[in-house]
């Protein structure tokens, strides 16, 4: 387009002008075009008559009064007056290529790409962009979910930089349990900013997007959080535009999967999403497992007022299958590391379980209602009520405990059956007031709130494992001993119809927490955060246990603590794409917060300690800080962000078995209740690292997504022995177990033309070490691995398209997670499947 040239005069004031905003500038110029047209129209029409003469009077020249020097105050303003429209110039150039935006886009990702992460649900707790957060935050849209082919929660967070996976065991529930920076989140999984207490099995197709926030989040989220959290944003309703989209998958691992997702606006106030699931599986490379799904989900959104919505949500998800708990390790001594069976030649595809006996069914059903009243244009009162169960129900064949023999392939295990039946009830209100306001050049963003929870949970376990075939060495638990680990010889074994125990465990937890934040914002150039928030917090366990060689006996332990935690951060802004930020944070981890566990040696309580042991302490303490740099490239294509952190825990819990020779004051032997577990407290651990991210497009074509994780961790403090004395003769210098210390990720796609598209993933993840507790003091190692994906997708019309997906391109046998022990059961990686998948979207 050519270029519009102002006369002299408007060029003059133009320059000279104090610079307007965009929407006064167009009026301006809309406004001198139109006179130059009327000018250019009355000249033309006065060509054709004679000019009468004219006498013109030279103007009387006056002196020019001497310019006054803008104040201080005068600068800042048009300075900031100029990176705002420099900020929208750019914001602009990023959301052309987008112009035609999909009408289920996700409305917290960037106009310019699906790959770059925008902004986090929490608007009032985060009211800024993620450039301007002082803080390492992943996002995971819908859009990359797609592209990684990832259909759990589980498959989406593995294949993202510096998050590990942990395994269940019989004190805590097999799902997704997860390690942030090097600490256990399993219970810091939240969904819409509520957390979803006890560990279950989480689906993706009613995610919007995954926000992996890292570092300590309490003053955000209240307890634990020592790592990082996990926030599922579910898909809401929207009076935006109405559309319907069906997704199919068939798949080499068996896998056949329809989801669907609709949504109606009915009237401009109002409009109602559902969507829907059905999937039969397999597991790509094991046999026997299998992974069934099915679920739904309606939402509402109805505004009646401008000022004023009321948004609803339920989900509904069930899984069910036959469960996979791995492969057994091979370690002929505990002065070895050893490996998993399968690095010394026993079949990858091998199941250790029973077909007639193991079995997993979880579900979950979640409601939540949120209203929003606008009491002003700056001050907005929100309040959100979740009610939600969750069931955990499976027994499970651990393959543990191998002996060792010569030749190799005559080793044999002990199938250790677990069994749960835990059923998690939740009950929460959280009420929001967010106020903007300005104190001079200071723009505030204000957020106080009442949160108020209780979380109950009955546990439970089954009885009536042994087979119904005589003359089998099962013990009375249903352990079965002298399996083959290359030729499991027991699978199809005849069992009866199992029963839950009459000896339950019943938890309760209550928390009533208050917090504050601020977000200052000083003309874009400086941005300050802070919060505080305490939680009061009781946790209350009834239940059973063996006192004094007596089984089954009833007892209840309780403990209250008072959790103040504050966060506080420093974002500099030289130039409008980039930012410099320093955070600093704490966290608290209760006695009891980790709502699986069965003891405190997992997390939990235990109603009747043997003993008498304590395991009564004050919260453990975790504190970090973090310092980064954040830079939007491209004209707001590609974010790409860089963080030193250090993360230290406090006052960590240590268990250790008692015996006459490991006694202490704290924890005394007692001969009549044997080598029993104690908890002692005070340890400290430490982990650093730097955090490498960047998401969005290179090009108008191409499109990248993925994290770099360096992290170096210790043991700085331990009151107890190392697990493996024969190899460490103390904790302290250890670095933490389950955790991959190198990381790294990268999803990419190139748009070949308007109909082809290619991308693909590679995940590396380094050895990871194991250990009870966090030390890593058993000796035992998983390799690390490289692994990589495919895809190919074709627009077939414009509302067709078909996508190829190869997971695991080369077949790599691989490993995600191990138990403490010395001799764990090993979790596998699926081997190579093919997948397409079949979308409309309407």
């Amino acid at each position: 387009m050519g270029k519009a040239v102002f006369p002299r005069s408007l060029r003059g004031a133009s320059w000279h002008a104090e610079e307007p905003s965009a929407e006064m500038s167009g009026v301006k110029v809309s406004a001198v075009a139109s006179l130059i047209a009327v000018a250019s129209f009355s000249s033309a029409e006065a060509q054709q008559a004679p000019l009468p003469s004219v006498n013109v009077e030279a103007p009387v020249a006056r002196p020019k009064p001497a310019a006054s020097r803008p104040s201080a105050e005068q600068i800042r303003a048009r300075d900031a007056m100029r990176r705002a429209a420099r900020q929208q110039q750019q914001q602009q150039q990023a959301a052309a290529p987008k112009s035609n935006l999909p009408p289920d886009r996700n409305p917290y990702s960037s106009p310019a790409s699906d790959y770059k992460g925008e902004r986090l649900q929490a608007s009032g707790k985060f009211p800024e962009k993620l450039l301007n957060t002082p803080k390492t935050v992943t996002v995971l849209s819908k859009e990359i979910l797609a592209d990684k082919n990832s259909t759990s929660l589980k498959s989406a967070v593995l294949s993202t930089a510096g998050v590990t996976l942990g395994t269940g065991e019989g004190g805590n529930a097999f799902g997704d349990r997860f390690f942030i920076r090097g600490f256990d989140a399993r219970n810091d999984v939240f969904i819409d900013g509520v957390r979803d207490a006890g560990v279950s099995v989480r689906e993706n197709f009613f995610t919007e997007q995954v926000e992996i926030l890292r570092g300590p989040a309490s003053s955000f989220a209240g307890r634990g959080t020592t790592g990082g959290a996990i926030n599922i944003v579910t898909k809401q309703a929207t009076t935006d535009n109405s559309f319907y989209n069906m997704d199919t998958t068939l798949g080499t691992d068996q896998t056949k999967r329809v989801v669907i997702d609709v949504n109606q606006k009915i009237t401009p106030t109002f409009a109602a999403r559902v969507g829907g699931l059905f999937q039969d599986a397999g597991v790509a490379g094991r046999d026997y497992v299998t992974d069934n799904r099915n679920g739904g989900f309606i939402a509402t959104k109805w505004t009646p007022l401008d000022t004023v919505t009321l948004a609803t949500n339920y989900i509904h998800t069930e899984v069910s299958g036959r469960p996979d708990f791995g492969v057994p390790y091979y370690r002929p001594s505990t002065l070895t590391a050893g490996a998993p069976f399968p690095e010394v030649g026993s079949p990858r595809n091998a199941w250790y379980g029973f077909v007639n006996r193991d079995f997993q069914r979880i579900g979950q059903d979640i409601g939540t209602i949120n209203a929003e009243v606008k009491i002003t244009p700056d001050l907005t009162i929100s309040d959100k009520v979740r009610v939600s169960r969750s069931t955990l129900n499976y027994i499970g064949t651990l393959p543990e405990g191998a002996t060792i023999t010569n030749p190799i392939e005559n080793s044999v295990i002990r199938a250790n059956p677990q069994s749960r039946f835990q059923q998690t009830d939740v009950l929460a209100n959280q009420l929001d007031a967010t106020y903007k306001f300005d104190t001079g050049a200071f723009r505030h963003t204000l957020v106080a709130g009442l949160e108020v929870s209780q979380e109950k949970a009955l546990i439970n376990s089954y009885t009536g494992l042994t087979s119904e075939q005589q003359g089998l060495p099962f013990a009375g638990n249903g352990s079965l001993s002298n399996v083959s680990v290359f030729n499991p010889q027991f699978t199809n074994l005849p069992f009866g119809i199992p029963s839950l125990s009459q000896f339950p465990t019943n938890l309760k937890v209550d928390t009533v927490s208050v917090y504050a934040l601020d977000s200052v914002n000083y003309r874009d150039l400086v941005i300050l955060n802070g919060g505080v928030r305490y939680d009061k917090y009781d946790v209350r366990v009834d239940g059973f246990g063996t006192v004094n060689g007596v089984a089954n006996t009833p007892g209840s332990t309780a403990a209250s603590s008072g959790l103040p935690n504050f966060n506080l951060g420093l974002t500099l802004k030289p130039v409008p794409y980039a930012s410099f930020y320093a955070a600093y944070a704490t966290s608290s981890n209760p006695v009891g917060a980790e709502f699986d566990g069965l003891s405190a040696a997992y997390g939990g309580l235990t109603a009747v300690t043997n003993g008498g042991a304590n395991q009564v302490f004050g919260p453990e303490k975790n504190t970090s800080i973090e310092i980064g740099t954040k830079w939007e490239l491209l004209d707001g294509r590609l974010l790409v962000t860089g963080a030193l952190f250090q993360t230290e825990k406090e006052n960590a819990r240590e268990s250790f078995n008692v015996t006459r020779q490991t006694a202490t004051a704290a924890c005394p032997y007692n001969a009549t209740s044997g080598n029993v577990p104690c908890i002692s407290a005070g340890a400290a651990y430490r982990i650093r690292g730097i955090d490498l991210q960047a998401g969005g497009k290179l090009t108008d074509k191409w499109s990248i997504f993925g994290g770099l994780v360096l992290m170096q961790s210790e043991v700085t403090k331990s009151n107890i022995l190392p697990a493996n004395t024969a190899l460490f003769a103390s904790n302290v210098g250890l670095q933490l177990a389950n955790t991959a210390h190198q990381s790294f990720s990268l999803l990419t796609k190139y748009q070949i033309n308007d109909t082809w598209e290619i991308g693909g993933q590679a995940v590396y993840r380094s050895k990871i070490f194991g250990g009870t507790w966090l030390a890593a003091n058993q000796g035992t190692e998983l390799p690390s691995y490289w692994r990589f994906d495919a895809f190919a997708e074709a627009k077939l019309d414009k509302n067709w398209t078909a996508k190829l997906f190869v997971a695991n391109i080369f077949d790599k046998l691989y490993y995600d997670a191990f138990y403490q022990s010395a001799a764990p059961f090993t979790f596998v990686g699926p081997g190579r499947s093919a997948s397409i998948v079949l979308s409309g979207r309407f």
